[in-house]
């Protein structure tokens, strides 16, 4: 089988983190995505999921802070917030 060389564009620090990691398990780039070309012939399909993550601002743990800091303000009362219910919040 005939080796063949396949050039393409990445963000620099991308390319340099996924080397990295590469390293760390014992190959190279090339090695990594010869594995994911195989997969991909074999299985005919991306072998991984590929989604986009919600955007935190609508999780539903701050949508209902939201609710609750709204219902506050709508009943005339002054929203206090201790900084470590934000940073639960933000975990959450």
């Amino acid at each position: 089988m005939a080796s063949v060389n396949v050039n393409f564009r990445m963000d620099e620090q991308l390319k340099k983190n996924v080397e990295d990691i590469c390293g760390r398990m014992g190959m190279n780039l090339t090695t990594a995505l010869t594995i994911f070309c195989r997969k991909l012939e074999q299985e005919r399909r991306i072998p991984f999921e590929v989604t986009a993550e919600p955007d935190p601002f609508y999780s539903e743990a701050n949508m209902a802070f939201l609710r609750e800091s709204i219902a506050q303000l709508d009943g005339g009362k002054v929203v206090v917030k201790t900084m470590e219910e934000l940073e639960r919040m933000e975990h959450e």
